[in-house]
C-alpha cells in the first residue's frame, strides 16, 4: 500500500511540474565580412567595373561600380534567371515547345530569325539567348513564362528588388531599349550573374557551347541555322565558363564573363568598353588579378553533429546538421591549416521546433579573429507536447 502511495505522490509532484514553463533563448546567426576591395590592383579604361568571388561574393576589385548605365544584352541574365527559376519551380519543362509570335519575331538587333508560328522548345530558346544573344528567343521566352513581356519585364524588377539590386530598373526582357529608364550597374550586374550562376549552374551548359546548329521549321520547310557565340573569351581564356555579352550604341560594349579555376568561380563585369576587344582583353585581365591573388577555403561540412537536448517537446532529443558548406575567401596568403572551429548552440531549445530552425552555429576563426559562421539547424521537426504526453510520460516511467 505504502508503495503504491508513494507511486502516487511522484506522479502528482510530476504532473504539477508540467506547468513550469520553459524560458526561450534566441540564437542570432553572426557572419564576419572578408573586406577585400582593391579599386588601384589594375589599370582599366572602360569607365564601369567590378570582379566578384562568386561562392562569397566578396569584391576584389571595383572601379564605379554603381554607375548607372545601359546594359544592353546583358539584361538577357535576369531574363535567364526567371526562366531557370519557372524550370525549378516546374511551371515550365526544357521540352515545352513554344510558338513564336509575330511580336517575338519583330524584335531587332541580335536574332536567330524566329519566324511567326514557329516553334521552338524552351531548351532550345535557352541556347539562342546565351550562344547567339538572340532578342527574339528572349522575347518568346518571356512570353511562355509569363504571358507577355510586360508582364515578365515586372516579374525581372520584382526579382531585382528582392535581390538588392538598387540601381537598377528594366523596361524589355533583352537590353534592345535605348530608353534611359532601362539602366543598371556594374555591381547589380555582378549580383544577378552571381545568383544565376550558383543557383542554376547548369547554365553552363548552354554558355560554354562555342557553336551549335538549330532547325528552323517553317511553312517554307525545315532549314539549318548555326548559333555561334558572341563570347570570344571562350576561345581566348580558357577558364571561361560564361556569361553574357551586350552591345548598344547607348550602352557601348558590355561584359559578364564567369571563370572557373582550382575550385573558385570568379565574375568580372565590364561596362561601357569602348570597343569589343576592350571588354574582352579587360575582363580577362580582372579575371587574371583574380586567381593570382585568391585562395578558397571550403568545409564541405558533412559530419554528423548528433543531437541536443530539447524541452517541452514530444521528443526530448533534436537531431541537428550543418546547414550546409563554409567557404572563406582569403586574398593575405593565410595559412588555412590554422583555422579553428568550435560549436555553439541554443541554451535551451524549446518545442515546437520546425525543420531547418537554426539552433546554433560552427564558428570559424583564423589567427583569432572570427572569420564567418555556419548556421547548426535542426535536422527535423519536434512537436510540442502536451498535457496527456507528460501524463503518459509519467505513467510508462513510474507505473509500468
Amino acid at each position: 500500500m505504502k508503495s503504491v502511495r508513494k507511486k502516487l505522490y511522484r506522479i502528482a509532484a510530476a504532473v504539477m511540474l508540467i506547468a513550469v514553463l520553459a524560458q526561450n533563448t534566441v540564437f542570432a546567426e553572426e557572419t564576419a565580412q572578408n573586406t577585400t576591395v582593391n579599386s588601384t590592383a589594375v589599370s582599366l579604361s572602360s569607365p564601369s567595373a567590378i570582379l566578384m568571388e562568386a561562392s562569397t561574393g566578396t569584391v576584389l576589385f571595383e572601379k564605379n561600380p554603381d554607375e548607372m548605365r545601359s546594359p544592353a544584352s546583358i539584361t538577357k541574365i535576369m531574363t535567364l534567371l526567371l526562366t531557370f527559376e519557372a524550370l525549378e519551380k516546374g511551371r515550365i519543362k526544357l521540352e515545352d515547345e513554344v510558338i513564336t509570335s509575330a511580336y517575338a519575331k519583330s524584335m531587332g538587333g541580335s536574332q536567330v530569325f524566329l519566324d511567326e508560328g514557329e516553334v521552338q522548345t524552351v531548351e532550345t530558346l535557352i541556347k539562342c539567348i546565351t550562344v547567339a544573344s538572340g532578342n527574339d528567343a528572349s522575347v518568346a521566352i518571356a512570353e511562355y513564362v509569363a504571358g507577355s513581356e510586360t508582364e515578365f519585364v515586372n516579374m525581372m524588377n520584382e526579382k531585382a528588388a528582392q535581390l538588392g539590386m538598387a540601381n537598377t530598373h528594366f523596361l524589355d526582357c533583352c537590353g534592345l531599349s535605348s530608353d534611359s529608364g532601362h539602366y543598371t550597374t556594374a555591381r547589380d550586374v555582378a549580383i544577378m550573374s552571381r545568383e544565376l550562376i550558383t543557383k542554376y549552374p547548369q547554365v553552363y551548359n548552354y554558355t560554354k557551347i562555342w557553336m551549335e546548329d538549330i532547325t528552323h521549321v517553317t511553312s517554307r520547310g525545315s532549314e539549318p541555322f548555326t548559333l555561334a557565340s558572341t563570347n570570344k573569351l571562350l576561345k581566348q581564356y580558357q577558364w571561361t565558363t560564361g556569361l553574357k555579352t551586350g552591345s548598344t550604341n547607348a550602352a557601348k560594349y558590355c561584359f559578364s564573363a564567369t571563370a572557373s579555376k582550382n575550385n573558385i568561380d570568379l565574375i568580372a563585369v565590364i561596362m561601357g568598353a569602348p570597343d569589343p576587344k576592350v571588354r574582352f582583353s579587360e575582363a580577362q585581365i580582372l579575371l587574371e588579378y583574380g586567381f593570382a591573388v585568391t585562395r578558397l577555403y571550403v568545409d564541405d561540412n558533412k559530419q554528423a553533429l548528433g543531437d541536443i537536448p530539447v524541452s517541452r517537446g514530444r521528443a526530448d532529443r533534436l537531431a541537428v546538421e550543418p546547414r550546409g558548406a563554409f567557404h572563406y575567401l582569403d586574398v593575405t596568403g593565410a595559412d588555412f591549416n590554422q583555422i579553428e572551429k568550435r560549436y555553439q548552440y541554443v541554451d535551451n531549445v524549446v518545442a515546437p521546433v520546425e525543420k531547418g530552425a537554426e539552433v546554433g552555429a560552427i564558428i570559424y576563426s583564423l589567427g583569432g579573429r572570427e572569420i564567418g559562421r555556419m548556421p547548426i539547424i535542426a535536422a527535423e521537426p519536434v512537436e510540442k507536447a502536451y498535457f496527456i504526453d507528460y501524463l503518459r510520460r509519467v505513467l510508462n516511467k513510474y507505473l509500468v
